[in-house]
């Protein structure tokens, strides 16, 4: 559905560093400069950041949030804690399943340093 992911960010070497340790744990390598962005590349997707190309501010979307698939709990615990050693805030719950009306799911959030609210998400196979 989506081709690429592109969060606006005040420092782009803060966001860089906190970016290369949070996808470095879904084995994404660092970011491919461009200009005034970092692009972050998978098989299926990209994910880029970058300082407004307006000159404006860059400003995080309140009730906005950016999910990342894990492929266990255990990825999603280690892609927290990267974030959170990297400049990231943790916020709402601690990570952990919770139950919903789709099923039961695996969800970890933060907020990185801009306080985008980043989600690692993992759905178990019913």
């Amino acid at each position: 559905m989506f081709s690429h992911v592109m969060l606006g960010v005040k420092d782009l070497e803060v966001s860089k560093k906190f970016y290369d340790a949070l996808l470095g744990t879904l084995d994404i390598g660092p970011g491919v400069a461009n200009r005034n962005r970092y692009f972050y590349r998978s098989a299926t997707a990209t994910f880029a950041i970058t300082t407004p190309i307006n000159g404006e501010p860059a400003t995080h979307g309140n009730g906005s949030t950016i999910g990342f698939s894990m492929q266990s709990p255990e990825q999603g615990d280690a892609f927290h804690a990267a974030g959170v050693a990297n400049g990231g805030t943790t916020c709402e719950d601690p990570p952990g399943f919770r139950e919903g009306p789709s099923g039961k799911i695996y969800l970890a959030y933060l907020r990185d340093p801009d306080g985008n609210k980043i989600c690692a998400l993992y759905r178990p196979v019913s």
